[in-house]
């Protein structure tokens, strides 16, 4: 006797999920299905549709760590589940966060005592962090012009131009004017001498950037220092300094560490950095730092007890997942200073190596300093028959991208491509983007130029008509003129 076992639709997925009908249905994209599809369906469905995605390796228009050691993604993975909110139950994530605190405002430079804790925060990003600054400057602000009997509905900031787009955020959410220094061409960070110009008695900060967006330059954070010195000296203001060193801040101590930008300069008062740039960190984490204790006023922090002990917090989201906080401890006592000096080095050197193949084209000029952040930004020579932002078009179809944009105010007219240089970012891939530009640069050449086609004949021969009118009428004035000066009337 034969025996016979119907199978379901639901078992025959465990085997072959394209053998079965949730492969031939299109999937649900503004309504929740009505029916459960098994679980192999549903990962092996999406897990497809996530194939036409780029590979995160050769996004080169992100700063974001795109690689972690396999032992890291564990202590990741084994943290999924932890709400970092909920300090009570979990103390060790706790503590891990203010070891990272420390070390990195020691980093810094804090003027920490032997036994003095230091004051700072874990965010989402640096976003948030810049949210939670530029919110103590304000505060501070407001109370000082109180205790003073003065006006403090007119609070503002001064950036340069080629700020970060979080900062205007800031600046709209929060109510505050934001003053920016133009660039200008071939000079693409804020000007400290016009931005100490732009402050006044409302001024609640000037933010200085380490490591802009635009090409990687560090501004001059010690000349501004001394300017606001010589200002707040004169005035009796005390207009202070934040540093954005979200891409810069894990660069600097470790390529350039005489270069004074931090808390050895006395007008800053607060630092953030991302743990998810060149922290080494998967997205999810950032820094804010401040000087010491009077520069984060208390009211600002808030605490809470029903989750079962007093927890005092200073963030703009509620709920956030610890992994990401634990994997920046696991980097930093993992690579220690000299692991991390290691890292930055390959990075400088491999962006070394990608500019001077570039500059070997002979086809692009090189817009990005030697120091500052690992990247190298870079814009055509020639733009007579292509543009930056067809080379990135391009570059897309070997996997590559490369951002192309314009410059902010009043240097929009210039175009740049930039590649971001990581820790994954090895010399082999340096060399074989170049190749790959040169082969971009071939490509684009043997296309017919892009210059406004001729107009058509008839267009050509009104035209002809049209000036030979106006030669004729001209010669005909020249004439009456010439006549009257004859005659003697003028």
């Amino acid at each position: 006797m034969v025996l016979s076992k119907a199978v379901s639709e639901s078992d025959m997925s465990v085997h072959s999920t394209f053998a079965s009908r949730y492969v031939r249905a299109s999937l649900p994209r503004y309504r929740m299905p009505e029916n459960s599809i098994p679980k192999e369906a549903a990962y092996q469905i999406i897990n497809d549709e996530l194939m036409l995605d780029g590979n995160p390796r050769l996004n080169l228009a992100s700063f974001v760590t795109t690689w972690m050691e396999p032992e890291c993604d564990k202590l990741i993975m084994a943290a999924i589940n932890k709400n970092y909110v909920d300090m009570d139950e979990y103390p060790v994530t706790t503590e891990l966060q203010n070891r990272c605190v420390n070390m990195i405002a020691h980093l810094f430079n804090a003027p920490l005592g032997e036994s003095e804790t230091a004051v700072g925060v874990g965010t989402v990003g640096s976003s948030e962090a810049i949210m939670l600054a530029g919110l103590a400057f304000k505060r501070r602000w407001q109370n000082k012009r109180k205790a003073e009997g003065k006006p403090f509905d007119k609070p503002n900031i001064v950036t340069g131009a080629n700020v970060q787009v979080c900062w205007e955020k800031f600046a709209r959410y929060f109510e505050v004017e934001l003053r920016e220094v133009k660039l200008r061409d071939g000079y693409y960070v804020m000007d400290p001498e016009k931005a100490v110009e732009m402050v006044d008695e409302n001024t609640i900060c000037v933010a200085a950037i380490l490591g802009s967006t635009l090409n990687g330059e560090f501004e001059d954070v010690k000349l501004l220092n001394d300017l606001l010195e010589v200002k707040n000296r004169e005035t009796g203001w005390e207009t202070p300094i934040h540093v954005d060193a979200a891409s810069g801040g894990f660069i600097a101590p470790f390529l350039y560490p005489e270069l004074e930008w931090d808390f050895r300069l006395p007008w800053v008062k607060s630092i953030n950095v991302s743990g998810h740039k060149y922290g080494l960190v998967y997205a999810g984490i950032g820094w804010c730092i401040w000087r010491n204790k009077e520069d984060l006023p208390e009211e600002l922090i808030f605490h809470i007890n029903y989750l079962g002990a007093d927890q005092p917090t200073f963030t703009l989201n509620f709920s956030k997942g610890s992994s990401q906080v634990i994997a920046q401890y696991y980097q930093l006592i993992r690579h220690g200073f000299e692991g991390y000096r290691n890292i930055m080095e390959n990075c400088h050197e491999n962006a070394m190596v990608l500019k001077e193949g570039l500059e070997k084209t002979g086809r692009f000029n090189i817009v990005s300093k030697d120091e500052g952040v690992p990247l190298v930004a870079f814009s055509l020579k020639d733009r007579s028959r292509h543009d930056e932002f067809e080379i990135s078009d391009m570059l897309r179809r070997f996997g590559w991208i490369v951002p192309a944009y314009t410059m902010p105010p009043d240097a929009q007219h210039v175009t740049v491509l930039r590649v971001v240089i990581r820790e994954e970012f090895s010399r082999t891939l340096a060399e074989r983007l170049v190749l790959d530009i040169e082969k971009v640069m071939y490509q684009l050449d043997a296309l017919p130029s892009r210059l406004p086609p001729p107009p058509p004949p008839a267009l050509l021969v009104k035209k002809k008509s049209e000036l030979e009118t106006q030669r004729s009428v001209t010669e005909a004035w020249k004439k009456f003129v010439l006549a009257k000066k004859t005659n003697g009337v003028c």
